[in-house]
């Protein structure tokens, strides 16, 4: 369902499964560690962890899954992975960077994301576009992780704009929901891996197959809006 959509004067990017191939690999880490520590996977675990901050899904981990470590070495040893991957083989998704690049000579270009600030800063390094992307806020930097809408508010200050006249552009159901709930124009590429239900994806004023498709889609808001 198509919403009224603001002025949009800049762009905030979620970072896994928007720019990055990742939601699937963090997934993978976190029932590497749970497997390895002592504690048990749960039916909807996955789903119940989506969005959450570093802080967040490590307690989870430990108070519901029952991983015998603390929730401080339980984060450090799923992001060592991460970050290991990372260097070893970047999942950047085709045509993020280049939208990115593209999307940047238009609008002032943000990074709102539930990934700790380690991971996002190495997204940067390996794609180069530490110089492009203006502001990065990480959920572990605010009061709460998606759907809560902090970490969009946050990113939207450091770019010096109301959420209002920012366009957000999210994959998950929690995500989307944190979008609408800072009262940006949200745009959804729904994540294949993990998609959002019919009512997240209706939180969207637009919604694309690929991200190649973004810049266009922002000069069309860019011309009703």
């Amino acid at each position: 369902m198509e919403q009224p959509t603001a002025h949009v004067r800049a762009v905030i990017f979620d970072l896994d499964g928007v720019l990055v191939d990742s939601e699937h690999l963090w997934d993978r880490m976190r029932r590497d560690v749970v497997a390895e520590n002592g504690g048990e996977w749960a039916e909807g675990a996955t789903e119940a962890m989506m969005g959450m901050s570093t802080p967040e899904w490590a307690r989870y981990l430990v108070e519901q899954l029952g991983v015998q470590l603390t929730p401080e070495r339980t984060a450090e040893a799923v992001i060592d992975r991460m970050a290991q991957f990372y260097a070893d083989q970047p999942p950047v998704l085709p045509h993020a960077v280049e939208a990115v690049r593209i999307i940047a000579g238009d609008f002032p270009i943000a990074i709102a994301s539930s990934a700790p600030p380690r991971i996002i800063r190495a997204f940067l390094d390996v794609t180069g576009l530490g110089d492009t992307v203006r502001c990065t806020v990480s959920s572990e930097e605010v009061g709460a992780g998606k759907p809560a809408p902090d970490v969009y508010l946050r990113a939207a200050h450091g770019l010096g704009l109301p959420a209002q006249e920012c366009a957000a552009v999210e994959d998950s159901g929690s995500g989307l929901r944190a979008a609408a709930a800072a009262e940006t124009t949200v745009i959804a590429v729904p994540n294949p891996h993990f998609p959002p239900g019919e009512q997240d994806r209706q939180q969207a004023h637009r919604v694309l197959d690929d991200i190649a498709e973004l810049p266009g889609a922002l000069r069309d808001l860019a011309a009703t809006g």
